[in-house]
């Protein structure tokens, strides 16, 4: 009899599906990448642990030293055959005189810093106060003029004070430069004449270029005399006064033409107060 034929039936092929590979392949990336960072973290813990044990060790070899002279110290350290003593205090008597001039050097440089730092800053302030306590003045004698005039003219000297930075003379008339409170003075000295009764005259002006000049002092002498000499006879006066910046004054008398023009007779001289 012939059997019928029946084929094989085929096995059926096991397909893995594609999400399943991708999750499979992103937690292997995930794995390796936590195994990295995992690996990365402990080898820094460990050499911040080990960091800390070589201090720690170094700690306890200095501590061990200590402990070693300390004993050694003692008679009964001294006595141990366990110690070498010697070798021991030798080490640490070489540590101290290594130390010792190292301080004696760092207090040698201090000493000389200290012997030099105060000298420059004395020689800083001194500069400083120097400059802060330079006079802002002017000091003038009188210039001896032929004609008549109506501002007295004057002329520096040696002995007097002229800070051009801060005042400055113009055709008779001193000039600020900084605004504060002055002192002004003059003194001059003239010659009567028998013959003139009416009394000479000094003034201090402030000079205003738009209006007219504003008086800031005023000296009268009436004294006569008949010797042609005048030594004596002079008009002095000073005062205080507020001046602005730019502000001019100068120096008028009566008759410029009697004004005895003797060496040291005749003076215009401010300066600032504050």
């Amino acid at each position: 009899m012939n059997e019928p034929y029946s084929p094989t039936t085929p096995r059926p092929i096991s397909n893995t599906s594609p999400s399943t590979m991708k999750m499979f392949v992103a937690f292997l990336a995930v794995f390796i990448l936590a195994q990295t960072i995992g690996t990365v973290l402990f080898c820094l813990f460990l050499h911040v642990k080990m960091d800390k044990m070589e201090e720690g060790l170094s700690l306890n070899e200095d501590y061990i030293f200590l402990r070693k002279v300390q004993k050694c110290q003692t008679a009964e350290g001294q006595k141990s055959t366990l110690l070498d003593c010697e070798k021991i205090l030798k080490g640490f008597q070489n540590l101290q005189c290594k130390d010792g001039g190292a301080s004696k050097e760092e207090a040698k440089f201090e000493m000389q810093r200290g012997h030099e730092h105060p000298h420059l800053m004395k020689k800083t302030e001194t500069s400083v106060e120097s400059e802060k306590r330079q006079p802002i003045a002017a000091h003038l004698a009188g210039q001896k003029s032929m004609e008549k005039v109506s501002v007295l003219e004057w002329q520096k000297t040696m002995y007097g004070p002229m800070d051009d930075n801060s005042i400055s003379y113009q055709e008779g008339k001193l000039k600020v430069e900084e605004a504060g409170l002055y002192y002004i003075y003059s003194q001059v000295s003239f010659c009567t004449k028998p013959a003139t009764s009416a009394p000479f005259t000094l003034y201090i002006y402030l000079y205003l270029p738009m209006e007219e000049d504003r008086l800031l002092l005023k000296g009268l002498n009436t004294h006569s005399n008949s010797s042609p000499h005048c030594d004596l006879q002079s008009i002095w006066e000073g005062g205080v006064f507020e001046l602005r910046k730019g502000d001019m004054v100068f120096v008028n008398v009566t008759d410029s033409t009697r004004v005895n023009y003797r060496h040291g007779s005749n003076y215009f001289g401010i300066f600032k107060l504050k």
